[in-house]
């Protein structure tokens, strides 16, 4: 009989555009993973995060649960699980609070992130994480941690992702119908940085950009602290759907064809003369076609799609600037998720950015890394890393996610996971 997942185990599970990835893993004492089993299922009714038909979805789910639980030899009882879409946002906050006794206190920077967290946000939104940034007493600026230093008063900057609530729900439901426990909810985005950023890299300054196959998610850390989040709603599905237009082929044929001779530069660096054949729709004749023909295609859509990220980060800049804070990405760009892998995308980032680009795979991880070992499971890995570098005595530090939204917490509640602060420090 399958023993039943301990505790101690963890669960991530991403239910993405274009796969649903299940990944059963223990959290050594180093923070260091080991893979236990995986399962993954391609994606039926989900597009760009929002699910547009839930007995799809629940299909999918099951699916790659059982995949899961078959290699793992478990039988899972709850998931965190993964979340993305156009409705998340971010923004950037501070909170105040007075030094009561002349010495900071951890009441002190309770109360000074619960101001911060404070922000009413849009009609629908729910604070998802809260994530602390710096403190400043006083004059004293750039304080990571404030505890015991003397002063009259405490500022806490924060970084705030909210996400809709309805597309919450839904996302919830799904895997409830799968007789599944939802542990905690994290934004993908936030997972994949702790699955594939190194610490030096966050200090430096970066970039990750995870392109999946119906959203981008961008997240910029600088100073070791995350400045920027944000879902662009266009990824590697576009693409496909580029090739699938041009060479008049089916959408599966399109995407077989992208991942396996796409590139995005052109002419590309490898066999740019090398014949494809490809399949007609409707009895049409098979076409041939080049690679470097095909690459004129994608390397346009990649170009154009790494645009719209340097548009964020120029506008990014100027507001770091504005506050006197370092905008200067030393480390350059990361790219991760599925669209990383297609040929040249380094380089064609590298044009685009002007900046130093490499590849993000997951780091830290022993056991059936085989399975695992690649960009696209980047989030679903980095859920088992967030759950272990979040977890103090059972309480979420950064995690808010309920249906009344985050207004409808207690202060006492706050407090307890607002205690858990220091220990990101």
């Amino acid at each position: 009989m399958a023993k039943i997942v301990e505790s101690k185990t963890v669960v991530g599970l991403e239910v993405g555009t274009s796969k649903v990835v299940a990944v059963v893993g223990e959290v050594l004492p180093d923070g260091v993973v080991n893979v236990l089993g995986m399962g993954s299922c391609p994606s039926r009714g989900i597009d760009k995060g929002g699910i547009t038909d839930l007995d799809a979805v629940v299909h999918s789910i099951q699916r790659a649960i059982e995949a899961a639980e078959s290699v793992a030899d478990c039988q899972i009882m709850s998931v965190t699980l993964a979340i993305t879409g156009e409705h998340i946002q971010s923004i950037n906050e501070s909170g105040l609070a007075p030094i009561v006794d002349g010495e900071v206190t951890q009441d002190e920077i309770d109360s000074a992130m619960y101001t911060a967290s404070s922000v009413k946000m849009s009609e629908g939104l729910s604070v998802l994480h809260v994530i602390p940034q710096e403190f400043a007493v006083d004059r004293q600026f750039n304080i990571k941690n404030p505890l015991g230093l003397q002063g009259m008063r405490l500022k806490a900057q924060a970084h705030l992702i909210a996400c809709h609530q309805d597309w919450l729900k839904n996302l919830k439901k799904a895997v409830e119908r799968c007789k599944l426990k939802v542990d905690e909810v994290v934004f993908s985005g936030l997972a994949s940085g702790y699955s594939v950023l190194t610490e030096d890299e966050k200090e430096l300054g970066v970039c990750l950009i995870d392109i999946g196959g119906g959203t981008m998610d961008i997240m910029v850390y600088t100073n070791g602290a995350l400045r920027f989040s944000k879902v662009i709603p266009y990824a590697g599905n576009i693409v496909t759907d580029d090739v699938a237009y041009m060479f008049t082929t089916s959408r599966t044929k399109a995407e077989e064809i992208k991942v396996n001779y796409g590139s995005a530069m052109t002419p590309p660096s490898l066999h740019p003369e090398k014949k494809i054949e490809v399949l007609g729709v409707g009895g049409r004749p098979p076409r041939t076609l080049t690679k470097e023909s095909l690459s004129e295609i994608t390397s346009a859509r990649y170009a154009e799609l790494f645009e719209l990220v340097k548009k964020e980060l120029a506008k990014l800049r100027a507001e770091l600037s504005e506050r006197q804070m370092k905008s200067e990405l030393i480390a350059g760009i990361v790219l991760t998720g599925g669209g990383s892998q297609i040929e040249d995308a380094a380089q064609c980032a590298a044009d685009v950015f002007g900046s130093q680009v490499r590849i993000g795979s997951p780091l830290n991880l022993t056991g059936l890394t085989d399975y695992v070992d690649k960009p696209q499971y980047a989030t679903v890995l980095g859920l088992l890393h967030y759950s272990h570098h979040n977890d103090h005595d059972g309480l979420m530090r950064d995690s808010f996610q309920n249906e009344e939204g985050f207004g409808g917490k207690t202060f006492g509640i706050l407090k307890k996971i607002f205690n858990k602060v220091k220990s990101e420090f």
